[in-house]
């Protein structure tokens, strides 16, 4: 027969090569249309064989082969394989198909893991059986009954794009004798089979089989001089071997890896089988080539037959259970005959399928393998479906998930239920069926409906992803065990019915399953596949030895199944990546051997390269090496395994301990890491001897442990002579003196001198963190309990338990609780809240003192509910029994008696408390101690830094008299007139800080402190008699202020109850005033940081004292920075100035004014991104193409410090809600599992999102910036990290501010391509950043008044700069336009320019970067921009702008009514008798606004028309002057109110500023003007021009 394909094929195949080879057209796009046939029928005996030429990995499957009677000149051809129908039989995968159907689901190799290169061929033999060939072995008969005219078909589907035609002959006589052997064989009887096959086994033919494969591989180059490994005789035979095995024969490379396959595989299989029983052959401890060859994942799938002929695959779902495996484990690799297909085999109506009864909502494919929920994104339940039968003892019953939507919580829930499938009602969901059933749901058990097991596993279902399995299976015990990605979970229920269906729950994002029936098959080849890679020639490395060597020292060494670019080498004490330059990952090696309690694995960092970011890792897994297909990096590994990694612990690829010990990535050659773990199963790390504390616990034994030898590091060596290493704190013959002083300890019974730590056990909620120091509860926005942490020993007679509060939430009622127990914490049950303890527990909760849950004493000293970020909590038993507690150091009294001797200390992070961390002052104290003992101990008071002490200004209230050189201030008369100001503006974290001298009592209030942008210098001369008397009325610039508990701003109240109130000081405390880099203002007293009490401060500011009430008199304690001091950090964008004598760190400057910061580095999009983003432009140009999500982009290069990196929005889809989001990672992104959102990210993230803040997915901070919704094509963004480790985002060049602090270094920039934001551009020549260093190195410290006065922003002309286009998407905008169109003015009126029609939302002035005030006219005056107000630009004539009057006019507003609207714009300015109610006035007589009485010669009763302005729109939007009228909006139908005005130019010298008179508000309604100027007359006829028209709609 011709080895050439028919020329009529599917749709999509090109042939070439004479017929002989087939193309599938456009593989990517499409994956099936590619069926192919013979040319002519097969003739018996024939191999139809075809070689695999092209793969792409596009598509799931992959060929398909088979036989159909169906003549392809007349075929009519399907899409694919399957759909041929009439007498076709095809092998997909691993299963067989008859017209479609499955009629035998686990045959032969899996199609599906063939790789370019490899043949398959189709047969039908003489006896009418179908055979499968791979590379060049028989699989055996796949089914019987064949007719006698045949063609092949080969389908090019899914993966496979081409193949060729090799041959259409009979096979090599070797092979037929094989086949006709296995036939005679099958027709003996079973009892001389068996006698025969024992005979055998111990026998020569094990032995020659042995021999031959190995004459195989030394043939071949395989053993490379080492020893042949050695089979112990217990174990059976191969199920094929050449039998004409020549010295001189060379295999090919598939036929030797067959060779090894099917050898391996018999070798597994007779340890499976045959490893338990005595009759086994000793199998059970026989000669296992893998260390700890624990195969109980694999023995579930353990059968007791093989499907009938020989075959190298294990059965399929049989019946035999685990109890008759080991007497049937040596005849399994014989023939097994009819006995074995009864068995184990599978028939056509035996396969586990999902039963056709099932929810409403599901749709059955693929012969009910399948299910799928419809309307995924509409409906979450009723999603129910159940196999077709009863599951079987030991049988597994597995799926995997095939498709998973975003949209709802919850997933996935499987289990059993003893209803039969067509006597059932199906429930929405499975768990609401009261009877029979039990089901996992996220990583509980529930049964009947009620929560039996709240944590069953470490898994949680509804974490899993696409591609994860999920198995149970009911033993024969009638345990029932769940499997996730083939771990076995453990028991989940002890008792089971013994019939059950197996019952699936599409639940939530759960979409689509599919039921997996060759799990046996896979993880054999899986690991077959493993140690072939470890015998590779290829390799250069030892082979495992498959007879552990008894004589040999259990030293521990690194497995040979290491990483693809690693190596082992000095007989496996030293692993390296040989080309380390070139890549970072695949650097994973394993401990040979499991790690025994407390054996402490340590390796010595040999060499390392300074290419990559990221160095070694290290921790244990229960992956046994032998077996484990390795990944890229450990911390991808999603079971089993715990990792340090950098400072942080990852447990099955999910951080748990973010601040943890040494940071990795900053160790060095010579370095040392280490692992133990511990005999109470925790885990400890070690970086150069010292421990750093427990990482995890509840550890299982028998773990293996890891180093990955990622980025940095290239070869690390064991270090297995124990001798030079510290002993570990337990067992430390010297007590604590052996240890680092600085190494934490936590471990239970410790010597009595260890530091106190908090204890490993704790509440649910709790985490403890940095070697047992920190405690945070984790979930903080959405659990506010079940968070007790208890420290790890007792409390001694005066000692101190002190910690800080380092972060809040402001979501809960109720704060922290503290106070001590007598329970031992191995004796405690934590409760909810330790106050639900009715024994041996005393807390102190809020002002409430509570033994065992009851009230004993209310208000106590202190108040822990007030309590704010950085406050201390102490407590301390004294020798007597008493209990105290401390607050910040100070002493609050006796709380109770009669405490027991022995308690422990405890801390419930309840409510508003997330955070603490243990202070150094918790140690002894003597009864005596003091309050000024315990402040200087927990913070040190520092000694002035060297310099000039700081003075005052000579400028200042008229009550001061300044002594001293400036250096004191006293107030000599009266409360107030008391302020004062620092001689000259503060540096970037300077400290002013004064000490109070003296005090009077006569008078209430406090000193006030803070900072301001008024220049005293400006002031006039002293004293300043018409100064403000107190500061918090001083607002003629920005202040910033303290009064007593007080934050304010130009007198506004900011913030209430921050830090201790200024109210309670005395003579002899410190008070102190700092701006530190970030913008923000700090107070500090006694040497204490209160924490930022003001954000968004400006960069020149000069500190002021206000020596007001009771504060008579202060000194300075304080001195200026050194003039170097600034010397120590870089150079910032939000540097305050630039001064000449300033040193750049860097160690070279090459001129002085150019930029001190990191050349910047040409930054791309990485290769790796988001499923629906494609990339062009070099990389530059980023787009979605479908969906809404899956956008998320990684830089490929890190931000340095300094680099502006921008980017632009190029194109918006209005189809969707929401937009793009930006932020930063601290981690390289080449390991990053990209999320559908970069809101998923949870490690070293920080993502800004519409107008908030997150880090790690929590939010931080809120109104920050733009919305980002809301920002239009063309808008640039950018990200900077100054030298200060801040982060800034840019909007169109303007600086937006610090987003966030202690960014690592490096980062790398990410952008979120989410919902209407579909394509965006990274902009090569940056735009230079507002208030960055120009081109000429100019700072902001050089720019002229004009352009920046009092730290705000000034500008001549109001306008947008040019290349700022108005935001087309602003909705806000949209709805005043349809307003105004409603109002039919003639579009005339109006420019024709849109960029001047201007939005004042909050999202467009945060994107356009607008100041609240600006200057305008000569001479300037200041004017509020009309925030809240949409502006539409008015046609200005042409003699009006050669005047010049936009420029040298002021700026002004005027509120009208509606109906005044149309005669207004008629007559181009205000007229009398428009309908507003206030904005033109007749008057006859002087008024308040000081115009008199009309002149002795005018006429009689002639009206003088004042027209009243202001410069701000709080004051002429007020409804009294522009009345609200109702409309409803054209386009949404629904109802609105709206106001209108004008925005026009003033002429200087024609109106006069006065106090309003209409109203009569007593608060300031605009802080910027008082109420005495806010009112502007006008009865100057001309003196207005009318330059826009205001909207605003409610």
């Amino acid at each position: 027969m011709a080895a050439e394909l028919h020329p009529r094929s599917g749709k999509l195949v090109g042939l070439s090569n004479s017929n002989r080879t087939a193309r599938r057209n456009q593989p990517v796009q499409e994956f099936n249309h590619g069926l192919v046939l013979s040319k002519e029928p097969l003739r018996d005996r024939d191999v139809f064989t075809v070689r695999i030429d092209k793969k792409v990995n596009s598509w799931s499957g992959s060929i398909e082969i088979g036989v159909t009677t169906l003549d392809p000149a007349l075929l009519d051809f399907p899409s694919s394989a399957t759909g041929l129908k009439g007498g076709s039989w095809i092998v997909s995968g691993c299963s067989v198909l008859r017209d479609g159907r499955s009629v035998l689901e686990e045959y032969g190799r899996d199609l599906d893991q063939l790789a370019e290169g490899d043949r398959v061929g189709i047969q039908r033999s003489s006896r009418g059986e179908l055979h499968l060939w791979v590379n060049g072995q028989d699989c055996g008969p796949a089914a019987s009954g064949l007719p006698p005219k045949l063609w092949a078909v080969v389908d090019l589907y899914g993966k496979c794009t081409q193949v060729t035609v090799v041959s259409c002959e009979p096979p090599l006589p070797s092979a037929e004798r094989e086949t006709v052997v296995r036939d005679e064989e099958e027709e003996e009887e079973e009892e001389e089979e068996e006698e025969e096959e024992d005979a055998v086994v111990c026998g020569v033919r094990e032995d020659a089989g042995i021999t031959a494969l190995m004459n195989v591989a030394a043939m071949n180059g395989v053993m490379m001089g080492d020893e042949v490994p050695e089979l112990s005789c217990g174990h059976s035979r191969p199920d094929k071997f050449p039998n004409n095995l020549e010295p001189d024969a060379v295999l090919t490379e598939h036929q030797l890896f067959d060779v090894f396959n099917n050898a391996i595989v018999s070798f597994y299989r007779a340890e499976d089988e045959g490893g338990g029983e005595e009759e086994g052959g000793g199998g059970g401890t026989g000669g296992s080539g893998a260390p700890g060859s624990d195969l109980s994942s694999s023995r579930n799938d353990a059968r007791s037959g093989s499907r009938g002929g020989p075959s190298s695959n294990d059965s399929g779902t049989g019946a035999g259970d685990a109890g008759n495996a080991g007497s049937t484990g040596n005849a399994n690799s014989g023939a097994g005959g009819g006995s074995g297909a009864a068995a184990g085999g599978l028939t056509t109506n035996d396969a586990l399928l999902f039963h056709e009864k099932c929810g409403t909502l599901i749709k059955l494919s693929n012969n009910n393998k399948t299910a799928e929920r419809r309307r995924p994104l509409d409906e979450f339940n009723n999603g129910v479906v159940m196999t077709n039968r009863p599951l079987r003892h030991n049988e597994m019953f597995e799926i995997r998930i095939d498709k998973l939507v975003d949209k709802w919580s919850g997933s996935i829930e499987i289990g059993v239920t003893t209803h039969i499938p067509n006597n059932l009602d199906y429930p929405a969901t499975m768990t609401n069926l009261r009877s029979g059933t039990i089901m996992m749901s996220g990583c509980g058990i529930l049964t009947n409906g009620k929560g039996t097991r709240r944590e069953y596993c470490e898994f949680s279902l509804d974490e899993l992803q696409e591609g994860d399995h999920i198995g149970l299976m009911r033993k024969a015990s009638g345990a029932l065990h769940f499997y996730i990605n083939g771990i076995d979970q453990g028991v989940a229920a002890a008792q089971t019915p013994g019939v059950v269906y197996g019952v699936v729950d599409l639940y939530g994002m759960a979409v689509k399953v599919t039921i997996v029936h060759n799990h046996n098959h896979s993880e054999r080849l899986r690991r077959n596949n493993a140690i072939m890679r470890a015998m590779s020639p290829d390799v250069g490395r030892p082979r495992p030895t498959l007879t552990p060597d008894s004589d040999a020292p259990e030293r521990l060494l690194f497995h040979a199944n290491c990483g693809q670019k690693a190596a082992i080498i000095s007989e496996g004490r030293t692993a390296l990546r040989p080309h380390a330059t070139d890549d970072f990952n695949h650097g994973v090696v394993l401990s040979s051997r499991p790690l025994r309690s407390n054996e402490v694995f340590q390796v010595r960092i040999d060499k390392m390269v300074d290419k990559w970011a990221g160095s070694i890792e290290i921790g244990v897994t229960t992956h046994n090496p032998a077996f484990l297909q390795l990944p890229s990096t450990m911390t991808n590994l999603r079971s089993g395994t715990w990792m340090m990694t950098g400072n942080g612990v990852m447990h099955n690829g999910t951080t748990i301990l973010d601040e943890y010990g040494h940071n990795l990535d900053r160790l060095k050659a010579g370095d040392t890491v280490g692992v133990v773990r511990k005999e109470d199963s925790s885990l400890h790390f070690f970086v150069n001897g010292i421990a750093q504390g427990p990482a995890a616990w509840n550890v299982p034994p028998n773990v293996y442990a890891v180093v990955d030898l990622y980025g940095q590091a290239a070869q690390a060596t064991i270090m297995d002579d124990m001798v030079d290493l510290p002993p570990l704190p337990e067992d430390s013959s010297e007590g604590p003196t052996a240890m680092s002083p600085g190494s934490p300890c936590s471990v239970l019974g410790a010597s009595a001198a260890t530091d106190l730590r908090f204890h490993h056990l704790h509440g649910t909620n709790a985490v403890i963190t940095n070697g047992g120091r920190t405690a945070l509860r984790q979930n903080c926005r959405s659990e506010f309990n079940d968070a007790i942490v208890i420290s790890n020993r007792c409390l001694r007679d005066g000692e101190l338990f002190e910690i800080i509060i380092q972060k809040m939430v402001d979501r809960w009622s109720g704060s922290i609780e503290a106070g001590v127990t007598a329970i031992r914490p191995e004796e405690l049950e934590f409760p909810n809240t330790m106050t639900d303890i009715d024994y041996d527990t005393w807390m102190l909760s809020g002002t409430a003192i509570m033994q065992d849950g009851n009230t004993m004493r209310n208000n106590y000293g202190c108040d822990l509910d007030s309590l704010t970020s950085g406050s201390r909590i102490g407590m301390m038993r004294s020798a007597v029994g008493d209990l105290h507690y401390y607050i910040n150091g100070v002493d609050q009294g006796i709380a109770c008696s009669g405490l027991p001797p022995e308690v422990f200390a405890v801390i419930d992070l309840y409510g508003q408390c997330v955070q603490v961390s243990i202070t150094s002052s918790s140690g002894p104290l003597d009864n005596s101690l003091c309050t000024s003992n315990v402040t200087e101990k927990s913070f040190p008071i520092h000694s002035p830094a060297a310099g000039v002490a700081h003075r005052l200004h000579g400028k200042h209230g008229k009550n001061v008299v300044l002594l001293g050189e400036g250096c004191q201030a006293v107030r000599v008369g009266g409360y107030a007139h008391g302020i004062v100001f620092s001689a000259k503006e503060l540096k970037v974290d300077e400290l002013f800080e004064v000490r109070i001298a003296d005090v009077d009592e006569q008078w209430c209030g406090s000193l006030h402190v803070g900072l301001t942008t008024l220049p005293p210098p400006e002031l006039p001369s002293c004293p300043l008699s018409g100064f403000s008397p107190s500061l918090p009325q001083l607002r003629a610039k920005v202040t910033w202020l303290l009064c007593g508990s007080e934050v304010r701003r130009n007198g506004v109240l900011q913030r209430q109850n921050y830090g201790r109130s200024l109210d309670r000081l005395t003579v002899g405390n410190r008070v102190g005033v700092k701006r530190c880099s970030d913008d923000t203002m700090h107070i500090f007293i006694d040497g204490e940081d209160m924490g930022p009490a003001a954000t968004a401060v400006a960069k020149k500011v000069y500190a002021v004292l206000d020596l007001y009430g009771r504060i008579t008199a202060v000194s300075i304690v304080s001195s200026t920075l050194p003039e170097d001091a600034d010397g120590v950090k870089a150079p910032s964008l939000s540097s305050g100035s630039c001064s000449e004598g300033e040193e750049d760190s860097t160690p070279v400057r090459e001129a002085a004014g150019e930029p001190c910061a990191t050349a910047p580095t040409a930054m791309a999009f990485l290769e790796n991104h988001g499923k629906n983003i494609q990339l062009s432009n070099q990389k530059l140009t980023a787009a979605r193409v479908s969906s809404y999500n899956q956008g998320l982009l990684v830089t490929a290069q890190p931000l340095t410090t300094q680099q502006l990196f921008q980017f632009q929005i190029d194109r918006l889809n209005p189809s969707w809600t929401s937009s793009l989001s930006l932020g930063v990672i601290g981690h390289s992104p080449d390991r990053l599992n990209f999320p559908s959102t970069a809101c998923c990210l949870k490690r070293s993230a920080w993502l800004l999102q519409r107008d908030s803040i997150f880090h790690n997915s929590l939010k931080i901070c809120e109104n920050y910036g733009p919305n980002l919704d809301t920002c239009p094509e063309g808008t640039v963004l950018g990200l900077l990290v100054d030298a200060n480790s801040c982060l800034h985002l840019y909007v169109n060049g303007m600086d937006q501010g610090v987003a966030a602090q202690d960014i690592p270094s490096p980062c790398y920039p990410f952008i979120d391509l989410y919902g209407q934001c579909e394509q965006v551009t990274i902009i090569v020549d940056s735009i230079p950043a507002a208030g960055g260093e120009d081109d000429d190195g100019r700072c902001q410290g050089d720019m002229e008044k004009a352009d920046v006065v009092d730290g705000i922003k000034e500008s001549v002309c109001w306008t947008p700069p040019p290349d700022v286009s108005p935001n087309k998407s602003c909705e806000y905008q949209g709805l005043c336009s349809r307003f105004k169109d409603l109002l039919t003015l003639p579009d005339g009126y109006f420019s024709e320019d849109a960029k001047y029609n201007l939005c004042y939302c909050e999202s467009c002035r945060k994107l356009r970067g607008d100041e609240p005030y600006y200057k305008r006219g000569e001479p300037p005056r200041d004017y509020a921009l009309p925030f809240g107000w949409c502006c539409f630009a008015l046609r200005i004539k042409s003699h009006c702008e050669v005047s010049n009057a936009l420029k040298k006019w002021h700026i002004a507003y005027h509120g009208t009514s509606v109906g005044a609207l149309r005669r207004t714009l008629d007559h181009s300015q205000l007229l009398p008798g428009t309908s507003s109610v206030f904005s033109v006035a007749p008057a006859k007589a002087e008024g308040p606004d000081g115009y008199g009485d009309p002149e002795e010669n005018s006429a009689p009763g002639r009206e003088v028309l004042r027209v009243r302005l202001s410069p701000t729109m709080r004051y002429s939007g007020l409804e009294t002057f522009a009345p609200k009228v109702q409309f409803r909006d054209p386009r949404s139908h629904r109802r609105h109110q709206a106001q209108v005005g004008f925005q026009v130019c003033v002429r200087p010298g024609s109106y006069k500023a006065g106090p309003q008179q209409t109203l009569g508000h007593g608060e300031p309604l605009d802080p910027r003007f008082s109420n005495s100027e806010i009112e502007w007359v006008t009865k100057e006829q001309g003196g207005t021009l009318l330059y826009g028209l205001l909207v605003r709609v409610e």
